[in-house]
């Protein structure tokens, strides 16, 4: 994948958890991603930053140590990744079911028609869409 230009905007979905290590099992050796970057005991947090190569997107996840994060607040906070591509879908979905992850049914019956649900550490779920987004 090509870098994105300097001037391009990317994107950093954070959030914080009680979990690091299992997140980090879970984006980095499930679904794929790259471990950008790894800080401990930075202004009271610790934290893990993922992504993928070039990918205009980061997941940041951050432990404060005087903090309980706690779990997601219902089953329907979802990332979706559309994946139109038959053969990509199929390797992310066998790369979760590899390292020990099994799809759970989605709280909205649309994401189970063409896609599989995944549930991270902390509750909160990702989508793989075998589709391309439409307008």
């Amino acid at each position: 994948m090509n870098e994105p230009a300097k001037s391009a905007p990317v994107l950093r979905v954070a959030r914080p958890t009680d979990n690091i290590d299992a997140l980090l099992h879970f984006y980095r050796d499930g679904m794929g991603f790259e471990l950008l970057s790894r800080f401990e005991a930075h202004n009271g947090f610790d934290g893990i930053i993922l992504g993928g190569s070039g990918a205009p997107y980061h997941l940041e996840f951050t432990r404060a140590h005087s903090h309980t994060a706690g779990r997601a607040p219902t089953k329907d906070n979802l990332l979706v990744f559309y994946l139109p591509d038959e053969t990509a879908y199929g390797q992310a979905r066998d790369r979760m079911e590899a390292v020990g992850y099994t799809p759970v049914k989605s709280f909205n019956p649309w994401w189970d028609a063409e896609g599989v649900t995944f549930e991270d550490p902390d509750g909160y779920r990702v989508v793989f869409y075998n589709d391309s987004w439409k307008r």
